[in-house]
C-alpha cells in the first residue's frame, strides 16, 4: 500500500501541527508521508516547541511554518485539523481537540506533545491496521 499523504494543521504551525509531523516521520514513515501547515503561520518555530521535541530525542529544527495554502485540495489523503477552526478548502478534516500551548510554561508545552504523540501513534497503528 503506498504511503498515506497526510497534513497536520495549527493555527501558527508552529507548535501542535509541528510536533505531530515531527512524531510522524519519527515513528510512522513506514506509513505516512507527513507534512504540517498553518493557517496563519508564525514567523518560526518557538525555541519552546523545538526543545519539549529535543527532550523525545525529536529533531525538529530544519521544520519551519507554512500556510495551508501551500498545498493543493485533493493533495492529502488525510487532513488532521489541530486548529481548532474550519480549514478553508479541507471540509472533512479530521479534528483533533489539542490546547495551543504557545506562551505557556515548558509543563504545558510537554502536555501537548505528549497528548499529540499518544493521538498520532493512534493514528499510525489505524494505517498500519489498513496497509495489511
Amino acid at each position: 500500500m503506498p504511503l498515506q499523504r497526510v497534513l497536520f494543521v495549527c493555527v501558527g504551525n508552529a507548535c501542535r501541527s509541528q510536533m505531530a509531523e515531527g512524531f510522524a516521520h519519527t515513528y510512522g514513515k513506514d506509513v505516512m508521508a507527513p507534512h504540517s501547515a498553518g493557517l496563519a503561520p508564525a514567523m518560526a518555530v518557538p525555541e519552546e516547541t523545538r526543545r519539549t521535541m529535543a527532550e523525545k530525542n525529536i529533531d525538529i529544527s530544519a521544520q519551519f511554518p507554512k500556510p495551508v495554502s501551500l498545498f493543493p485540495n485533493g493533495h492529502f489523503d488525510l487532513v488532521v485539523n489541530i486548529s481548532g477552526y474550519p480549514i478553508p478548502g479541507y471540509p472533512l478534516a479530521v479534528e483533533w481537540k489539542v490546547s495551543d500551548p504557545i506562551g505557556g510554561p515548558p509543563e504545558v508545552y510537554r502536555a501537548t506533545r505528549d497528548l499529540i504523540e499518544q493521538l498520532v501513534m493512534k493514528l499510525i497503528v489505524e494505517l498500519r491496521r489498513k496497509s495489511k
